[in-house]
């Protein structure tokens, strides 16, 4: 699946990072202080590469370990399915990058004031910390290829924008680091020929692909969300916003203006403004109308992820309206 935040490519918001310069040079200080105390950084064992976060060791593991190195925050609870997908995925590629980040892992039963913090509306979630600047990175499962184009540049803004160049890992302080293989799985070809097609634009060899997948594979989770994606994403494609919200507000009865509108609405994040929208439409419609809104809402949920809290709160509304 496709990053949440919907920016199709991956890409860091390098607009998010704030104040730069001063979070540089309160690394760069925090640097200098520890090379002084001990005569430059010491090696880490690899096995600190992945660390369980709470609250009371938030400052001690996750910003103050920021000055040093970009870390990686994955939000994840035991009961969501998808964070079995992404969690040893984003552990693999920790050891992989062998210190060009730290991966924290927040479980949010457990730590629920530092996902208000966050304002973490769903899992799985992936934040950054770097040099104690935090950075949305993306929200739900998404292709490896896709992940790893959001690390690497992140490294590269943590390295020329803050100077962390990351940490030196001992592989043998502990024994060797386990080195995990990642699954090859009999789809792995069309899923990232998926992925490409994305970032090209091909919106329909993008789905072709996801088509390809599911038809061997219904119950492909990857594949149904990112088919949801791409063919979102296909439909607004081609839209005239403005004249899409225009007739949308002018005829609030038109079922029609408003699905279109709600396309337009969950492609620019606002999702409970989607979801709302299309929740009235079937309220006060009947017959074809209802069901095309009603259809178009299930689409849109399928999109979002069934864990998203507001997908939950949808559902309640819809189930209000139509029984």
């Amino acid at each position: 699946m496709q990053p949440r935040n919907m920016s199709m490519s991956g890409v860091v918001d390098l607009a998010a990072v704030k104040a730069a310069q001063e979070a540089k040079a309160k690394a760069e200080q925090a640097r200098a202080e520890a090379a002084r105390q001990g005569g430059g950084p010491a090696a880490v064992p690899a096995s600190s590469l992945v660390i369980d976060v709470d609250e009371a060791g938030f400052e001690r593991d996750v910003l103050q370990r920021s000055t040093e190195v970009p870390v990686v925050i994955d939000f994840w609870a035991e009961w969501c399915e998808p964070c079995k997908q992404l969690s040893p995925l984003l552990e693999r590629l920790a050891a992989e990058y062998s210190g060009r980040f730290v991966l924290a892992k927040i479980d949010v039963d457990a730590n629920q004031m530092l996902m208000q913090q966050f304002g973490v509306q769903g899992i799985p979630a992936v934040f950054a910390v770097v040099a104690g600047q935090a950075l949305p990175l993306f929200q739900g499962a998404a292709p490896e290829a896709q992940i790893r184009g959001t690390l690497d540049q992140l490294i590269q803004v943590a390295e020329e924008r803050f100077g962390l160049t990351g940490i030196t890992v001992d592989q043998n302080a502990e024994g060797p680091a386990p080195v995990v293989e990642a699954p090859a799985g009999p789809y792995d070809s069309l899923l990232e020929a998926a992925v490409q097609a994305l970032d090209a634009g091909d919106m329909a060899g993008a789905i072709q692909a996801y088509k390809n997948v599911l038809s061997d594979d219904p119950g492909n989770t990857e594949a149904k969300l990112g088919l949801g994606q791409a063919e979102l994403l296909q439909r607004v494609q081609d839209m005239d916003p403005q004249a899409v919200r225009k007739d949308a507000a002018e005829r609030p009865g038109d079922v029609r203006a408003q699905i279109a509108a709600a396309d337009l609405d969950l492609v620019g994040g606002h999702v409970e403004d989607a979801f709302g929208r299309l929740v009235d439409a079937v309220a006060r419609s009947a017959g074809d109308d209802r069901d095309a809104a009603r259809v178009r809402l299930l689409e849109l949920f399928e999109v979002v992820g069934g864990d998203d809290p507001r997908v939950t709160t949808a559902r309640t509304a819809l189930a209000r309206v139509l029984f």
